[in-house]
């Protein structure tokens, strides 16, 4: 297969991977249920698939279409990537090295420790653990497996859109959380300008809005409510050579609108998003984008691990 991220290469993935991933439902809802004019909305609910976030099926392409060495695979992470490489490479029984961030949140510090790989948490941001993650690859000889810059991940990642489209064939918009930009690489990758694909960014961490306005990867703050999912310094390169083509456009959501969109999942759905995950629907919910008339639209909540509900035992 060649290094390219296309239709051809996403579905060959999605062969490879599907008996390892979970087809994450499609719920509609109305906007009326959460207070905003009345719309159909389709919520792809990626915070169901294995260890809680989409991360999974770009954890398991990278090791089952890589060759992987004695020494195991590493990976950095804000905590969902982390948890999903650990999961992976549990099933598969391989070894594991995984470093996050201070700033992780105990939830995904508790999943990467429940599938038994060796966690190592230092540093204040996610390029930290990525520093970190770097010399433990040079000093062991691992297979580094990149949270979004990678074709690997970006292509495991591009199966929801493919599962989107099948599940929900009508939707003339899809709203997509963005970090590194692994998901939105991915996805926009697979549907090809066949709709709308716009990308949702923390107002504290811009990386694919400066990126756009810059021509390429630029530095940009890496703070704010959501900064263990959607906060690295910059846009993939990768990505950027994948995304912009794709990509319509970029909105910017505060803290509040997140917090907001976590607090409405919960109340209209019962569905437990984190910051990353309800920072897509955040968008429709605050007003960040306002859709057309009759315009139909597709959300992605792309991850689940929080401890904002906690549960008695």
């Amino acid at each position: 297969m060649t290094d390219t991220i296309d239709r051809d290469g996403i579905q060959v993935t999605e062969a490879l991977i599907r008996p390892h991933i979970r087809r994450t439902p499609v719920i509609e809802v109305g906007g009326a249920d959460f207070g905003m004019a009345d719309m159909a909305l389709s919520l792809k609910l990626e915070l169901l698939q294995h260890a809680g976030s989409f991360k999974t099926r770009g954890a398991f392409t990278n090791l089952l279409m890589r060759d992987v060495p004695a020494a195991g695979v590493v990976a950095a992470s804000g905590g969902n990537h982390g948890a999903a490489v650990a999961y992976a490479a549990k099933k598969l029984d391989v070894p594991a090295k995984i470093f996050v961030p201070e700033i992780s949140s105990p939830a995904k510090v508790a999943r990467i420790r429940s599938y038994g790989a060796d966690l190592v948490v230092g540093g204040a941001l996610y390029a930290d653990a990525l520093a970190a993650s770097e010399e433990w690859e040079k000093a062991t000889g691992a297979l580094p497996v990149h949270a979004y810059d990678s074709v690997w991940t970006m292509r495991g990642q591009g199966t929801v859109g493919l599962e989107m489209q099948a599940q929900a064939p009508d939707i003339d918009t899809l709203l997509v959380s963005v970090g590194g930009g692994g998901l939105i690489g991915g996805i926009a990758a697979w549907y090809e300008n066949r709709i709308r694909v716009v990308g949702v960014e923390p107002e504290a961490a811009p990386t694919l809005t400066r990126a756009l306005e810059a021509g390429g990867p630029v530095d940009a703050p890496a703070g704010g409510i959501a900064a263990d999912s959607l906060a690295p310094r910059q846009i993939g390169s990768q990505v950027f050579q994948v995304a912009p083509p794709f990509v319509a456009e970029t909105r910017l959501v505060g803290d509040a609108a997140i917090r907001e969109a976590q607090a409405a999942l919960w109340e209209g759905l019962r569905i437990v998003a984190e910051p990353g995950g309800a920072a897509a629907f955040s968008a429709l919910l605050c007003g960040a984008y306002q859709p057309a008339p009759d315009e139909r639209v597709g959300v992605v909540v792309s991850g689940g691990n929080t401890t904002a509900v906690d549960f008695e035992r």
